[in-house]
């Protein structure tokens, strides 16, 4: 899931207003970020979260300047919640590619060593974190791929040299990271030519985001779409030939009936090819009200928290499905070694057929076991308006101030609870 808020106040433009930012964490007014993510832990097996932040509220607004420490404590605050379950957690710079309006790498206004700073500063902070991943920008569109490519690979080059030796890198492509187009439009090709320092690839992660709406902006209670065939079939066929593999790091549905078949059957087909298919992350939960469209907030009851249907039904089951499907084909393959497992909280065998070529997630390789990661964010609210990206933040109005959710969404209301969850699962 992702715990969203941090995000909030957020544009597609790359405008972030962070008086708006709401941080998931209920000491800091926002929702009860650390209470979900430890139902969704220790109730649903979920075992990733991802965190979005805005680049303006790390640096109090001003570019290319050092983390405000202020505001960098705060943002830890959700980042050590999330530790504490055990749980990966994603860091996520909300900025689809910008800051205030101009292209990272590509204006003269925003250069890659600003960008840079931010990433050495952060990975120089999270180093010791083994269970930390670096997801490098939300959603960039509207860009040069190959000068953006060349951006990410001086991020990578600084995350690793400062110490982030390990963890996985989440590198996202064109077209708001869209898997739709993620071969298309040239993303694929030119963010697998990304290498660490030493020349390997090891860790670092495509980033993928679908949503199953008619306009694929996650605004709409009806899915259109199941996204097999014309997403992810092709992007698995991609990372395949490619012997690499990626996240879906967001992914969200409404709950009408067309959601429950289309929703469910993507998330089916993500887990049964986990080979290339690390995990989804679903869109949203946390301090989102229970009528937002998208919506996978538990509601809590005499102190427990009990997830919707959606949720239970098409984010969780489809996972825990396959965990019982490995678990009983273990025994027929008991002496058998897979070139690659990958660790979970379920700690599930898996068969050697999964998947036969060299695992890109060395980091978590434990023996023949297989790790599933579950991830949610929180945020809060009612949808405002859209354009043509990822429409997905809402708020709660208690007054006419305006607020401008994920994306580009304005809605109005200063009194927000805002706990995004993007749930999510990596197998």
């Amino acid at each position: 899931m992702n715990i969203a808020g941090g995000d909030f106040g957020c544009a597609i433009d790359g405008t972030c207003t962070t008086s708006s930012t709401q941080l998931p964490l209920s000491t800091l007014g926002g929702g009860d970020g650390a209470g979900q993510m430890q139902h969704f832990v220790t109730d649903d097996q979920m075992n990733i979260f991802r965190i979005p932040v805005s680049w303006q509220f790390l640096t109090n607004n001003v570019l290319g300047a050092t983390l405000d420490s202020t505001n960098l404590g705060k943002y830890d605050q959700v980042m050590q919640a999330c530790l504490n379950t055990g749980a990966y957690c994603a860091i996520d710079i909300h900025n689809f590619g910008r800051w205030n309006g101009e292209i990272i790498g590509q204006s003269s206004t925003v250069t890659d060593d600003m960008f840079v700073s931010l990433w050495t500063q952060l990975a120089t902070k999270y180093a010791s974190q083994s269970k930390v991943l670096f997801g490098i920008m939300n959603e960039p569109h509207d860009l040069d791929i190959a000068t953006w490519a060349a951006t990410c690979q001086k991020v990578v080059t600084a995350i690793r040299n400062a110490g982030a030796s390990t963890q996985m890198i989440l590198l996202p492509g064109n077209n708001f990271a869209s898997a739709g187009t993620f071969v298309s439009n040239g993303s694929g090709a030119a963010l697998i030519a990304i290498t660490n320092p030493d020349g390997t690839t090891t860790n670092l992660i495509l980033d993928v985001h679908k949503y199953l709406d008619v306009d694929n902006s996650g605004t709409h209670a009806e899915c259109t779409t199941d996204n097999i065939a014309d997403a992810f079939a092709l992007v698995a066929d991609f990372l395949r030939t490619n012997s690499r593999q990626a996240l879906v790091s967001e992914t969200g549905a409404g709950s009408s009936a067309s959601c429950f078949t289309d929703f469910c059957a993507q998330n089916a087909y993500l887990n049964s090819n986990s080979d290339v298919f690390l995990g989804y992350i679903a869109w949203a939960a946390g301090s989102f009200a229970t009528s937002y469209v998208l919506s996978l907030t538990p509601t809590k009851t005499n102190g427990q928290y009990v997830d919707n249907a959606l949720a239970s039904q098409c984010v969780i089951a489809p996972w825990l499905n396959s965990t019982n499907t490995a678990s009983s084909a273990a025994g027929a393959v008991a002496t058998a070694s897979p070139t690659t497992t990958r660790t979970s909280i379920m700690t599930r065998t898996t068969t050697a057929s999964v998947f036969t070529g060299t695992s890109s997630v060395q980091s978590i390789i434990t023996n023949s076991n297989r790790t599933a990661t579950i991830g949610i964010a929180a945020a809060t609210g009612a949808i405002a308006s859209t354009t043509n990206g990822t429409v997905k933040a809402s708020a709660t109005a208690t007054s006419t101030s305006s607020f401008t959710g994920e994306a580009h969404r304005i809605s109005t209301g200063s009194s927000l609870v805002v706990v995004g969850l993007l749930a999510g699962l990596l197998m």
